[in-house]
């Protein structure tokens, strides 16, 4: 039985681990706050295929806002990326990574909440796991939702507070069709509508960060 070495639990810890995954072993940098323990938050990264690593920009930048807020975090590169086992399986196989970083994150902090989040490619498959397993809140960045996955099917609404955040000029998700997917849900997600950051936020981080930040805020601030 793996469980998470004892010196990145305490106050200030953090490593890169190797941990179980259900196609192999997953590569994970997990982190603990040095401030009093408020819940766990696992990010998820972009596509795979395009050079989407735990690594990214975006995801640094949501692990950390978390991490700030009082939340043991875990960015990991899905099945197939950097050390982590296993092959490319187009959202379905990596909503399966996704709930096995969270299921271990989660035993660390019992009885603590569970945050999901993940940008592009992770936006997807974080809002696929959230409706899986017991989940807090939800935070989406520039999700593709629909022509760019070959499961094409909107996932279940995760009925949890869920953040949503796209760029206007996004060059690589459409803006126009993910705005009209989040529009078939109900109730619709929390949407933070941003201008001029294209996909990748160059710039623009702390956009992210701030309204990451404020979500946090109002939606776990009893935790």
């Amino acid at each position: 039985m793996f469980s998470i070495p004892e010196a990145v639990l305490l106050p200030g810890g953090n490593a890169e681990v190797l941990i179980p995954g259900p196609a192999g072993r997953l590569e994970a940098l997990i982190a603990t706050p040095k401030a009093a323990l408020r819940g766990v938050c696992v990010v998820c990264h972009p596509h795979p295929l395009f050079g989407g690593t735990m690594a990214n920009k975006v995801v640094w930048a949501l692990a950390n806002t978390a991490l700030k807020a009082g939340f043991r975090t875990a960015r990991f590169n899905f099945r197939g990326v950097g050390k982590s086992e296993g092959l490319f399986d187009d959202t379905l196989g990596e909503t399966e990574d996704a709930l096995a970083v969270a299921t271990l994150l989660r035993a660390s902090a019992p009885g603590l909440p569970l945050v999901l989040a993940g940008f592009s490619f992770g936006g997807h498959v974080a809002l696929k796991a959230a409706s899986l397993i017991d989940t807090a809140a939800l935070v989406t960045i520039a999700p593709p939702m629909g022509r760019y996955l070959k499961t094409a099917e909107p996932p279940v609404h995760p009925r949890v507070p869920w953040l949503a955040m796209h760029s206007a000029d996004d060059e690589v998700v459409s803006y126009a069709e993910t705005r009209a997917a989040f529009a078939t849900y109900d109730p619709p997600p929390h949407f933070v509508h941003v201008d001029d950051a294209g996909h990748f936020f160059h710039g623009r981080l702390g956009d992210i960060e701030s309204a990451v930040r404020d979500f946090l805020g109002v939606h776990l601030a009893a935790a």
